[in-house]
Order: C-alpha cells, then sequence, then structure tokens
C-alpha cells in the first residue's frame, strides 16, 4: 500500500472554537460535539459542526476546496463522537460501511430500569411535525433494532448503554422511551424534568480506517453532568 507522509495538524490559530478533535489525519477527523451544536447545517450561514471544520481544513485559504464530508450526522441534542471524512473516496467507504461499525452511547434514563439488559425493535415512522413513533405494520414505517444494558441503578435515575443495531433517526431516544424509560431531559420523547440538557452521548465508534483499513477506536468521555443527573434526589 503506498505510504502518506506524516499528518501535521494545522496551527492554533485555525482550530475550531468550541469543537474538541479526537482524532484527525489525512483521511478522517472526529470530533467529540457538544450538545446543542448542529452536526450540518441546513441553510447558509447557519453555523455547526459541518461548517466550523470546513473553515478548519480550508486553513484561512477562501479559496481552498477541502471541505468535509460527514458520516452519520448526531442529532442536535446529542453530544459525543462525530465522524467526518476528509475525501470522497473515505466518504464512501465509511458511509458504505457504516452499519458494521460498533457504536456505543451511553444514557441517564428516568426511573430504574426493570431489566439489566434487552433489545427493543419497532418500525419507526414520522408524523408532520417531525416525531417518530413506533409502529406495528411494517408497511407503515421502517425497521429499527436498539440494545440497552444497565450500567447503574441510582433512585430516581439509572445509567444505561445503548447500542443502535440500525442507524434510524431517533431511535434510541424512542425505543427508551417505549420501554418506559425516557432519556433524561428528553422534551421531545419524554420530560425534561427541569434538566438543562439530553443526557444522550455517543461515547465510542470502533470503525476501520479508509486508507490503512487498520481497526481504529475512538472514545469521547461521558459528561460529567450525567453523573450530577444521576444523584439527584428529586
Amino acid at each position: 500500500m503506498q505510504q502518506k507522509k506524516p499528518f501535521k495538524q494545522p496551527p492554533k490559530k485555525f482550530q475550531p472554537r468550541g469543537i474538541k478533535i479526537l482524532h484527525e489525519d489525512w483521511d478522517l477527523l472526529v470530533i467529540d460535539k457538544s450538545a446543542g451544536m448542529l452536526s450540518v447545517s441546513n441553510e447558509e450561514g447557519v453555523e455547526s459542526a459541518q461548517s466550523l471544520l470546513n473553515d478548519y481544513v480550508k486553513k484561512g485559504n477562501s479559496k481552498s476546496k477541502n471541505r468535509v464530508f460527514v458520516i452519520h450526522p448526531l442529532e442536535k441534542e446529542v453530544s459525543g463522537i462525530l465522524v467526518f471524512a476528509k475525501t470522497e473516496a473515505a466518504k464512501d467507504f465509511l458511509m458504505d460501511k457504516w452499519n458494521d461499525f460498533k457504536k456505543q452511547f451511553v444514557a441517564v434514563v428516568n426511573g430504574v430500569m426493570e431489566t439489566e439488559k434487552g433489545v427493543v425493535t419497532s418500525y419507526l415512522t414520522e408524523n408532520s411535525i417531525h416525531k417518530v413513533y413506533s409502529v406495528s405494520d411494517p408497511a407503515e414505517g421502517v425497521f429499527a433494532r436498539t440494545g440497552y444494558q444497565l450500567l447503574k441503578a441510582a433512585e430516581n435515575f439509572s445509567l444505561v448503554e445503548v447500542n443502535p443495531m440500525t442507524g434510524r433517526k431517533s431511535q434510541m431516544r424512542v425505543h427508551l422511551s417505549d420501554e418506559g424509560h425516557p432519556v433524561a431531559g428528553d422534551k421531545k420523547y419524554g420530560t425534561k424534568g427541569g434538566l438543562k440538557r439530553l443526557c444522550l452521548h455517543a461515547l465510542s465508534v470502533d470503525l476501520m480506517h479508509p486508507f490503512s483499513k487498520e481497526p481504529l477506536h475512538i472514545e469521547a468521555p461521558m459528561p460529567g453532568y450525567f453523573n450530577a443527573v444521576l444523584s439527584r434526589s428529586n
């Protein structure tokens, strides 16, 4: 395989503000996205992780054709690992293999889980106000499968590992709500309950590097706020 010269990260003056870079090389750019930040912009001029990273890879050259491609966006309210490709070839490879890669999320959910582990399956559809919900008829929705495992039970909340086995919009939030334990702070599929954010975080990803084909494991530490929520007594 042809070798690439060692990658050197751009000077600090070009570093994107408010974004923590977890891994970067010639083909990949992986960040820890904060809750409340858009993954991609649907309108020109609206700031997102992608727009900030596009500026970053241009290194101050407005005429540069460098850009990044999001592989699988996170919802605005969700924090954690967000993977971008820096080339068309890397994008095509990662998108083709994405469902084969292991993605691990962690969530604080309302209440104490009755079972330590389980798998939720349903068909998901979306209504006119963009709210996703489960249906039993396969003709009405797309199949979604989510695994979960209890990590820690507290008085009013549980910390769970969540493994999306399919990549459907909002599937983890919907499936946990279907189980009677919506994600803490989820005002769309549960109740906000006075919390300042949605407690769902993309913790790690195991993927194959698009150029070297070597395995790559990347982690984004769980926000400390999750432990603060677990310790709440009301």
